[in-house]
């Protein structure tokens, strides 16, 4: 597995992926996929260039409640094996500091599509997002997971990351019991 910037002759895999009912966003699930898809038929070419969106020019970010809250810098980077499309790591950051707003719960977010889990590679696409965040001035990274989601747990932990912290997500999410994970970059 290895992790690629998205690109036009990967986007029929990533496609078929999110039309087989994945999606990268975990909360928002179908709904997430069904804007994605809609924005690739309307300009693919422009789909793939807002993975990568260091300067925060996309447009606003829509949370699991259906509130909008301005973007953030980031990209997304795409897993990728001799099959094609695994899923997708992202990065988001405020320029030169390591807070994010409330809104946003952690440095890192990740998902895999369902055929290609239990296979590592999530957490072989952590292992390969420190260089990634140092570029961007980080000292370290955070990301959060559900309380009950123990295979994303062990991804982190695998990764040098430790609990820092349980809390209540934000009502925008739900205001459901989290976790969140520290992994100081070196």
């Amino acid at each position: 597995m290895q992790l690629v910037w998205p690109r036009a002759e990967h986007l029929p895999s990533y496609v078929a992926a999110l039309e087989g009912g994945w999606s990268a966003d975990n909360v928002r699930g179908a709904v997430a996929a069904q804007e994605e898809l809609a924005r690739i038929r309307q300009d693919a070419n422009g789909f793939i260039a807002a993975q990568v969106d260091r300067e925060a020019r996309g447009g606003a970010v829509t949370l699991p409640d259906g509130s909008t809250v301005a973007r953030i810098p980031g990209f997304r980077r795409w897993l990728w094996d001799d099959t094609g499309f695994c899923g997708v790591i992202g990065l988001r950051w405020q320029p030169g500091t390591e807070a994010l707003p409330p809104h946003c719960l952690g440095h890192v977010g990740y998902a895999v599509v369902p055929g290609r889990r239990n296979r590592g590679y999530a957490t072989q696409a952590l292992a390969q997002t420190p260089p990634l965040a140092r570029a961007e001035g980080l000292r370290w990274i955070e990301l959060t997971t559900d309380e009950d989601n123990a295979a994303s747990q062990r991804v982190i932990a695998a990764n040098g990351g430790v609990l820092v912290e349980r809390f209540a997500k934000p009502a925008a999410f739900g205001g459901h019991p989290g976790q969140r994970w520290r992994i100081v970059l070196t």
